[in-house]
């Protein structure tokens, strides 16, 4: 008699403790295949932004609001992806082993992972002031749009790009409700240099992309050629931040930042060859996350000093 109600108990909790964990377990997934540990990539531009804008450092609020609404908007962005790209991915060997090709994932599921990081973006934008509230629905047609554009366009890339450089604009909007030409320069040089290694990145999948009838500057114009064009705008966006850096007065820490940005990129396309795309992975993971973190490190650091 003493154990029944133990057992009853036991049964009554474990279904709920079972869809808890299974929860658990979807959301894990999820951002294993959104690389959510890729939200560095992004985030320092849209920190560098918010501490020009402050001329320093933003309030405590002000601050995790925004990290809020770049984290919801890259995870519903990057989700949206998957979800639009779920066929294609199940057809590319590279890409076949992702969640949703793979059914670790249901399309409902994802779904609304989607809808509930919109939601929380849209809830961000809010805290921070009216003027970032009204755009966001626009940011949020752009973040989700790119998704289609390979589907008819090889400017993909700079679209990509467009979404990335719009943080550290979003940024300034958040903190300031109006734009400079300091930081639309700064989210100029990031549309370059997201553009640059996504081009990079596009390399890999050349002859899937001609099978599908996708659209790339890689499968347009060839590999030689793509190569050299994101060297092209990684050159522009370095001479592009060296324009920023004098317009918010910046001293020799944030110019030696660049410096040290430029080796790291100009180690990132010796890595890449026509001929050998072996490389290509850790060229475009892990430079690009130190490449990012290095750049706020520097300029934070200048900024800061500054004001």
């Amino acid at each position: 008699m003493d154990e029944s109600p133990g057992k009853q108990s036991n049964v009554a909790q474990g279904p709920p403790a079972a869809s808890a964990a299974g929860l658990v377990a979807k959301v894990r997934t999820t951002l294993e295949m959104i690389k959510f540990e890729h939200s560095v990539f992004a985030l320092p531009f849209a920190l560098t932004g918010a501490l020009l804008a402050a001329r320093g450092w933003p309030s405590g609020r002000q601050l995790v609001w925004i990290i809020v609404a770049m984290v919801a908007a890259r995870s519903a962005a990057m989700t949206f992806n998957r979800i639009a790209d779920r066929r294609l991915d199940a057809l590319n060997p590279r890409t076949r082993t992702r969640a949703l090709p793979a059914g670790q994932l249901s399309l409902r599921f994802t779904a609304g992972f989607t809808l509930l990081s919109c939601a929380i973006f849209e809830l961000a934008a809010f805290e921070l002031n009216p003027l970032a509230f009204k755009l966001s629905p626009l940011a949020l047609a752009v973040l989700l749009g790119y998704s289609f554009t390979k589907r008819f366009t090889v400017l993909s890339h700079l679209i990509l790009g467009i979404c990335l450089g719009m943080s550290p604009v979003a940024a300034w909007i958040a903190l300031r409700g109006d734009l400079s030409g300091g930081v639309l320069v700064l989210g100029a040089a990031v549309v370059l240099w997201v553009a640059g290694f996504d081009i990079l990145y596009a390399c890999q999948d050349v002859e899937f992309d001609r099978r599908t009838g996708l659209h790339s500057l890689p499968q347009r114009y060839g590999i030689g050629a793509a190569l050299y064009v994101s060297t092209a705008l990684h050159a522009l966006m370095l001479l592009l931040l060296v324009v920023v850096a004098r317009l918010e007065h910046l001293g020799w820490i944030g110019l030696g930042g660049l410096l040290v940005v430029a080796a790291l990129l100009a180690y990132e396309h010796a890595l890449v060859k026509p001929t050998d795309l072996s490389r290509l992975n850790a060229a475009f993971f892990n430079l690009n996350g130190y490449i990012s973190l290095l750049f706020f490190l520097t300029w934070a650091t200048d900024i800061l000093l500054r004001h």
